[in-house]
């Protein structure tokens, strides 16, 4: 079996990643910000079943440092490069993002290289994808780009768009040496979150759960479960077709965040009882933005009903993602059985 790098190995894809790969008998390496959190990242996999030994180290590594990069790297066939910097609130600069994001990718692919990898596969979004259009009814594919320079894109999308990029031209432009450079870019991740570490969707059906918010407003999200993104990354590494290639994560058609709710009260019983199922008026939305700079961030997606399709890497990969409906299920379900929601009850350590 292979040697693998995980960056950002205590991230909720990270992590689903590191599981997979353990379970396909491979050795792993995950780097993380400080060592400190190795502990944690442990309890996570121990969650999802995985007692990894010493199958598995820890380095030390920052997307915006050199150091660390080079011991991580070492001797690795592969490296799945996951890490990058999603936040929960609103970034005083866009800077903040895009620095970290860009220069972080050519951080991992400039030792990659140096350590003679033989493919990295990084991590992208729809974000990279789906943003700066105008309305369209076809479905978004691997073909088109966000345009990062039109009015009305934020920092996340920006980020992630010349992140990508950045990668795209280093290797094309022969700076890579031989080392092959795959994509995977994810609608919005969701399924069972193995510790209180997960994405920013995972937020979103916590606020739901917990009705932190008086009704929906009228946006639209793909869906995509965490356990096949991670499935997705692994098929893009070692098949040798993905070389060269970006992938689409989404499970089926986009979801209005009102049906998101629905399906949580449909399959969630009581623990859904605060989930709001009203449609908030994109005048109430606009007129919240004033004093909230995070829902002022969403004004531009009000009403935008998007899709994409992940033909391609079920043609080429073989891949099939579970349901849309499966993934949010799987994510309420996590988040009651770990005591993450307002006033459920903790769990009793084993």
């Amino acid at each position: 079996m292979s040697t693998v790098l995980v960056t950002g190995g205590s991230g909720f894809i990270g992590s689903h990643a590191i599981l997979q790969l353990l379970a396909a008998g491979h050795q792993v390496r995950a780097t993380l910000r400080s060592l400190t959190r190795e502990g944690g990242v442990r309890a996570m996999l121990k969650e999802g079943g995985a007692e990894p030994g010493d199958r598995l180290s820890f380095f030390a590594a920052d997307l915006e440092n050199d150091a660390g990069w080079a011991e991580a790297v070492a001797g690795c066939d592969y490296v799945l490069h996951v890490a990058s910097p999603f936040p929960q609130n609103v970034p005083r600069h866009e800077d903040e993002l895009i620095v970290p994001a860009r220069e972080g990718a050519l951080r991992v692919l400039r030792a990659s290289r140096d350590a003679g990898v033989k493919r990295v596969v990084l991590t992208s979004s729809f974000a990279a994808i789906g943003y700066g259009h105008p309305e369209r009814k076809e479905p978004f594919d691997e073909t088109v780009w966000t345009r990062p320079d039109a009015e009305g894109v934020a920092a996340y999308p920006k980020s992630k768009t010349l992140a990508e990029r950045a990668a795209w031209d280093f290797v094309e432009s022969g700076d890579g040496g031989g080392l092959e450079l795959s994509v995977v870019n994810p609608v919005g991740v969701f399924g069972p979150v193995l510790g209180a570490d997960y994405s920013t969707s995972i937020l979103m059906v916590q606020r739901l759960m917990d009705g932190a918010m008086p009704g929906v407003p009228r946006l639209y999200f793909g869906v995509v479960d965490v356990r096949d993104t991670a499935a997705l990354h692994i098929r893009a590494m070692t098949d040798p077709a993905a070389a060269g290639e970006r992938f689409l994560a989404v499970a089926g058609d986009f979801m209005a965040m009102l049906d998101i709710a629905r399906v949580l009260k449909a399959r969630m019983g009581a623990s859904a009882r605060r989930v709001p199922t009203r449609q908030l008026p994109n005048w109430l939305v606009r007129l919240a933005a004033i004093r909230d700079p995070a829902v002022k961030l969403i004004l531009p997606e009000l009403g935008k009903a998007k899709n994409a399709t992940s033909q391609k890497a079920r043609r080429m990969l073989g891949w099939a993602p579970r349901s849309n409906e499966d993934a949010i299920t799987a994510t309420a379900e996590s988040l009651v059985r770990l005591g993450l929601l307002k006033d459920s009850p903790k769990p009793v350590p084993a």
